[in-house]
C-alpha cells in the first residue's frame, strides 16, 4: 500500500470532451434523422441543465478529495440493484490445473489454495504484500533496485517517483474486501459487512454449512496439516444432502431475500448466519468432477445455489477432480484485485505447495474442530428456499454457454502487423453480429482505471464508425475491395480502439461522467433532463453485446452471464498464439451461432493481415 496515498485523483472530463464522446459512441447506432435529434439534445445539456450538474459535480469532487467522483454512485448502482447477483453481477474465473497432475486431488488441492489464500490475507493485512503496479518499461521500474530506492520515497510523494520510470501504481483500497466480507440483503439498497477479527473459514458442501479456524489465538495460521485434517473430515462426513439449502436464498431477488434474511435472524439464527457473514472467505466443495469447459463454465458462473454463498466476497469452488475456480461478487471490486489474488494464490499453491500426495493430515480431532451449522427453519422459511430454488432453476436452464478456440494466430502475430490485439478481437465481434443479426449495436467493454484512487472501471465503446465500415465491408462486399484496402480498415479500427482505450483508462470516457450528473440529479431531486430521456440514450445503455478480457497464467477461463436478456456476455483471452472466447446468453439469442460468426470473422481478419483475401 506504499503508493495509496499519493496516487492521482480520477479526474472529472471536460463536459465538452464528454458529448463530443457521447456523439461518437451514438453514430454507428443511429439512422441520420435518429443522430440529428440526440446531437440537438446533447448540444442543449451541454449549454444548459449538463453544464449547471457539472459544475456542482466538480465542486462536489473536490470537497471530497479522499476519494472519486465515481465511488459513491457506483457502490449505489450496485447496492440498489434488486436483481439477484448470481448470472446478473457475479462473475467467475476458473483457475489453471495444477501443473503437477498428482497435486490436482480434491483435498491436496482444497488444502494447497485455502492455505495460500490466508498466506495472502495475512501478507495483505501485516502491509507486506507488494504493490499493484502497471510496468510500461519492466526494464527499468519492475527492478530490485528500484524496489529498494522507491521504499526511502515517503509514501506522500512515492506514486511521482514511479511515473518518472514510467511505472503506474494501482489503487488497491478494494483488497480489504476480500476477506471476511459479505453483501447482505436489505429492503432497497444491501449493505456491504466486514468482520476482520472473524477467524473461521466456511465449507460448503453437499448445501451443509461447516466452520473451522484457519487462525489461531496468536493470529498464526492453522498448520495446513490440521487444515488438511478438518477438510478431509468435511470430505468425509455422510450426512444427508440439506433437505432445505440456505444457499439458494443467496440466489433471490435481494428484496425477497432481505425478508426472509429478516425471518431467519427472528426464527433464532443470528449467530450462524454471523458465523457465514464473517468468516473469511466461502470454500465449496462439489461432490463431481468437470466434464468439459462448458460445464465448468456453468460450474464456476453458478453451479448448484444449495453449495454456494454468493453473498460472499468470493466463493473458491473446488469439485471432485480438483478443477478450482472463483465466483465473486462485483459490488465491493472489480476484476483488478480478485486477479491479483487468483495470481498470487495460483503461484504459492503450485510452486511452494503446503501439503503433498504423500502428506498425513495431522492427527487432531477434527469432530470438534469444525462445527455443522444448523439453522431453524419455520414453514414460511423452507416455502422461501423451494420457491428461491424454483426462480434459480428457471434462470439457469434458460442459460447457454457456449466456447471456442481460435488456433490460426494471435498476440504475437498481429503485433508484427502493427494492429491491437484487443482491437481486432473487438472487430470480430462486431463483424459476427453484423453478420449474424445484419445490425450494429450497443458494445460495452469494461477498462478498469485503478490507476486513479478509488478508480473503478470506465466503458470503452467498441462499436465506432470505423469498426461499423470494415465489418460492412468484410461481410457485405468483401470482394468490392482489395486486401490492401481491408488492411487498412482494420488498422484504422485498431488506432481508434488505442485512443479509446487510453482514453478510458486515463478516466477520460464518458459513460461513468454522465453516469454522474444523471445519479448527482435524481440525488437533488432535479426533474431528469431531456438528454436522458432520448431513446437513443437508453438504447446505447442496453449493452447487447458486454465484454471483458483478461489474460494470466494463473486462469484458465472466465466468465459472466448477459447484462440484458437478449444479449451476450462475451469472455475473451488473446494470447499468444490463439484466441479463446466464452459466450453466455438466454434463448432469444443463438450464442453458439455467434461464437461461429467469431471464428469466421477472425479467419478473415487474419488471412486479410496474411495478405490472403477474405474466404482464401
Amino acid at each position: 500500500m506504499h503508493y495509496q496515498k499519493s496516487l492521482p485523483r480520477l479526474p472529472v472530463p471536460k463536459l465538452e470532451d464528454t458529448i463530443r464522446r457521447y456523439l461518437n459512441a451514438q453514430k454507428p447506432l443511429l439512422n441520420d434523422d435518429q443522430f440529428r435529434k440526440t446531437e440537438e439534445l446533447a448540444h442543449q445539456f451541454e449549454k444548459g441543465i449538463g453544464r449547471e450538474l457539472h459544475e456542482q459535480l466538480v465542486a462536489q469532487d473536490n470537497q471530497n478529495k479522499h476519494t472519486s467522483y465515481i465511488t459513491g454512485p457506483w457502490f449505489d448502482m450496485y447496492l440498489k440493484a434488486r436483481e439477484p447477483v448470481v448470472l446478473n453481477f457475479n462473475a467467475f474465473m476458473s483457475f489453471n490445473p495444477d501443473p503437477k497432475s498428482e497435486y490436482n486431488d480434491q483435498l491436496i488441492r482444497a488444502t494447497n489454495i485455502t492455505v495460500s489464500a490466508v498466506r495472502f490475507m495475512k501478507t495483505f493485512r501485516a502491509g507486506y504484500l507488494e504493490p499493484e503496479v502497471f510496468h510500461l518499461n519492466p526494464e527499468k521500474s519492475d527492478t530490485q533496485l528500484f524496489k529498494k530506492i522507491i521504499r526511502f520515497v515517503p509514501s506522500s510523494l512515492s506514486w511521482f517517483g514511479a511515473y518518472m520510470v514510467n511505472a503506474y501504481p494501482l489503487d488497491m483500497s478494494q483488497y480489504f474486501r476480500l476477506f471476511n466480507s459479505t453483501r447482505l440483503p436489505k429492503l432497497n439498497r444491501d449493505e456491504l459487512y466486514t468482520d476482520e477479527k472473524a477467524k473461521h473459514l466456511l465449507v460448503l458442501r453437499k448445501g451443509n454449512f461447516y466452520v473451522f479456524d484457519v487462525i489461531d489465538r496468536d493470529g498464526n495460521m492453522l498448520k495446513p496439516s490440521e487444515i488438511q485434517a478438518h477438510l478431509k473430515y468435511i470430505l468425509s462426513d455422510n450426512s444427508p444432502a440439506s433437505a432445505f439449502p440456505l444457499g439458494y436464498l443467496s440466489s433471490e431477488n435481494r428484496d425477497t431475500w432481505a425478508l426472509l434474511r429478516k425471518d431467519l435472524l427472528d426464527n433464532g439464527n443470528e449467530e450462524a448466519l454471523q458465523k457465514i457473514d464473517s468468516a473469511v472467505f466461502c470454500l465449496s466443495l462439489d461432490d463431481f468432477p468437470i466434464k468439459d469447459f462448458v460445464h465448468l463454465s456453468h460450474t464456476m458462473l453458478h453451479g448448484d445455489a444449495a453449495n454456494r454463498w454468493y453473498d460472499k466476497s468470493f466463493n473458491l469452488i473446488i469439485a471432485k477432480d480438483g478443477t478450482a475456480g472463483v465466483n465473486f461478487e462485483h459490488s465491493w471490486g472489480d476484476g483488478v484485485a480478485v486477479l491479483r489474488f487468483q495470481n498470487e494464490v495460483f503461484k504459492d499453491s503450485t510452486e511452494v505447495p503446503a501439503v503433498n500426495p504423500q502428506s498425513q493430515p495431522a492427527s487432531v480431532d477434527s469432530s470438534t474442530a469444525v462445527r455443522k451449522l444448523d439453522f431453524k427453519l419455520n414453514d414460511a422459511l423452507k416455502a422461501g428456499i423451494t420457491k428461491a430454488k424454483q426462480h434459480f432453476d428457471a434462470s439457469v436452464e434458460g442459460l447457454s454457454l457456449n466456447m471456442i478456440q481460435f488456433h490460426e494466430g494471435g498476440k504475437e502475430l498481429l503485433k508484427q502487423k502493427k494492429v491491437s490485439p484487443d482491437a481486432v478481437a473487438q472487430l470480430a465481434f462486431q463483424m459476427a453480429f453484423l453478420r449474424q443479426y445484419n445490425q450494429t449495436v450497443a458494445t460495452y467493454e469494461s477498462c478498469s482505471t485503478a490507476a486513479f484512487k478509488h478508480g473503478r472501471t470506465e466503458t470503452i465503446r467498441p462499436a465506432s464508425v470505423h469498426t461499423k465500415k470494415c465489418s460492412e465491408a468484410f461481410v457485405r462486399e468483401p470482394s468490392k475491395h482489395s486486401t490492401e484496402e481491408l488492411q487498412e480498415l482494420i488498422v484504422q479500427c485498431s488506432k481508434y480502439h488505442g485512443r479509446l482505450t487510453k482514453e478510458a483508462a486515463m478516466g477520460q470516457g464518458f459513460d461513468r461522467h454522465l453516469f454522474g450528473l444523471r445519479y448527482l440529479a435524481l440525488s437533488k431531486g432535479i426533474a431528469l433532463p431531456e438528454f436522458y430521456q432520448d431513446q437513443a440514450y437508453a438504447r446505447l445503455n442496453y449493452n447487447i453485446i458486454s465484454t471483458s478480457t483478461l489474460v494470466s497464467p494463473a486462469v484458465q477461463l472466465g466468465g459472466f452471464g448477459p447484462v440484458v436478456p437478449d444479449g451476450f456476455g462475451v469472455g475473451y483471452q488473446v494470447h499468444d498464439d490463439w484466441i479463446g472466447c466464452n459466450v453466455s446468453s438466454y434463448p432469444t439469442r443463438n450464442g453458439k451461432e455467434f461464437l461461429q460468426c467469431i471464428y469466421k470473422s477472425l479467419e478473415d481478419i487474419f488471412n486479410v493481415l496474411k495478405g490472403k483475401k477474405v474466404g482464401s
